[in-house]
């Protein structure tokens, strides 16, 4: 970051409004000096001085601002995709279970009376047996759709409850490794934008402190650009 921090110090000097935009990087540093103190102490420890100072500089045009905008709307969109997936999975999973207890109700209607208790009994043990509950959240599986088993297509091939809740099972903990590695891949996508953009604390890394450093070094950036530190805007 020295190098970072001498090129941008560099590039002052020689502008011809190198006074403004020292003015700027001094305000800009002092925003975040001030916001810094919002933060626990275990991590105010962590951002020095030097790395303020680095972050100020490359917040000077206004790029930056742009970008962590940008990755923060794409964020979104994937966020609410992902959602959304994992909710036609859950529907899905719904309808299925419905038609389990439909060809159970059948099975009932179509059993001799003395025979009932004892079906009876034995679907309310499948039901316990294999129930794993509908899903926690909302959301799909990336395309993953659930068919009916054939054993409810074809009335000769007997389905438990068991065989559905762990076809179910098996699909959700599928969709869920899917999203967290699409999660994963986005996080890495926003740490290699920002390190080429010269941010300081980032670079491509799954250490969970330096991950947290760099969400702390996001929201920084954000509550600046909340309060209208944006190139062209002098309102600290």
């Amino acid at each position: 970051m020295k190098a970072s921090m001498e090129r941008y110090a560099s590039a002052l000097e020689e502008s011809p409004d190198g006074t403004r935009q020292q003015e700027r990087h001094y305000q800009l540093l002092s925003a975040l000096q001030s916001l810094v103190k919002e933060l626990p102490s275990s991590f105010q420890q962590r951002l020095s001085y030097t790395t303020l100072s680095d972050l100020a500089l490359a917040l000077l045009d206004g790029t930056v601002f742009e970008i962590v905008q940008g990755l923060l709307e794409i964020q979104h969109l994937t966020e609410k995709s992902l959602y959304n997936q994992r909710l036609r999975l859950q529907n899905e999973h719904r309808v299925l279970r419905q038609a389990l207890r439909q060809k159970h109700l059948e099975a009932q209607q179509a059993c001799r009376p003395h025979n009932l208790p004892v079906l009876q009994a034995a679907q309310q043990r499948e039901l316990e047996v294999g129930a794993g509950g509908e899903m926690a959240g909302p959301g799909s599986s990336y395309g993953y759709h659930l068919a009916l088993p054939r054993g409810l297509k074809m009335a000769q091939e007997p389905v438990t409850s068991q065989a559905v809740e762990h076809r179910i099972r098996e699909e959700q903990q599928a969709m869920d490794r899917k999203i967290v590695l699409e999660l994963d891949r986005k996080v890495a996508d926003q740490q290699s934008t920002l390190e080429k953009a010269g941010v300081a604390g980032f670079y491509v890394t799954t250490n969970p402190q330096e991950l947290t450093l760099q969400m702390n070094l996001l929201e920084l950036i954000r509550k600046l650009q909340q309060r209208g530190c944006q190139s062209g805007k002098a309102a600290l």
